[in-house]
């Protein structure tokens, strides 16, 4: 391990120990390079590290500020929209949609999605802003037989909510399953990810109470920003 790693390393832990709370001021830069005997240029890469992992920023005359960084539980388990789940913790947030086309379903799509050959569906892109921070790269795709035009607006606010109350469809229950993704150029640009080579990828089928499937997800979501959380009860 570099000089520079170490020490983002070890202000790391002292961040998330509680050696540095929120809104304290790391030692200055020079004070740094006292305390580690390193030169101020290895200093400042890993104050940039810091800056990419956003544990601090930097104020221009007054130096690196610890900046908020706690994990938001995202409840596994329960067929929950990205907007129920901000509303019911007080997220700040903003959803930016990045694209909404329509695409015919080829062997490779149907193979990641479920949906049937030829079937058309709509590929919605969407980045969550959490905190000011690019944190969630939703992909959504949607069957055009069962949800015929969805508008920009529908995307930018809950989808959901749309297809529950306008469309009056019984959504029921879904398929998950959870893995560690290795980074993409898309996740790269969108979620601005800085040194992390990988996220936490949750790929969902979605079916209506009739056991149709409308939906299938790809949720994309930075390993520092999110606690992944479950309820499991004992049969007796």
């Amino acid at each position: 391990m570099k000089k520079y790693e170490m020490i983002y390393k070890s202000i790391e832990e002292d961040i998330l120990n509680g050696v540095f709370q929120v809104g304290d001021y790391l030692p200055t830069e020079k004070e740094l390079t006292t305390i580690y005997q390193v030169s101020r240029d290895t200093v400042r890469k890993s104050l940039t590290m810091l800056v990419e992992e956003r544990l601090i920023r930097k104020i221009h005359g007054s130096g690196s500020q610890v900046i908020k960084h706690e994990q938001i539980n995202f409840p596994i388990a329960e067929l929950t929209s990205y907007q129920e789940l901000v509303l019911k913790h007080g997220i700040h947030s903003k959803t930016n949609v990045i694209s909404i086309h329509r695409l015919i379903v080829d062997s490779s799509l149907s193979k990641l999605t479920g949906f049937p050959i030829h079937s058309i569906v709509w590929k919605i892109t969407r980045q969550r802003v959490v905190d000011d921070s690019p944190s969630v790269l939703d992909i959504d795709y949607l069957s055009q037989k069962i949800i015929p035009e969805i508008t920009r607006s529908v995307a930018e606010n809950s989808i959901y909510d749309y297809l529950e109350n306008e469309l009056h469809l019984d959504i029921s229950y879904a398929q998950k399953e959870i893995t560690i993704d290795q980074i993409r150029e898309q996740d790269k640009i969108l979620l601005d990810i800085g040194s992390e080579h990988h996220v936490v990828s949750i790929k969902s089928k979605v079916y209506l109470a009739n056991h149709q499937q409308f939906q299938f997800t790809d949720s994309r979501h930075k390993l520092e920003k999110f606690k992944f959380v479950d309820f499991a009860k004992r049969k007796h």
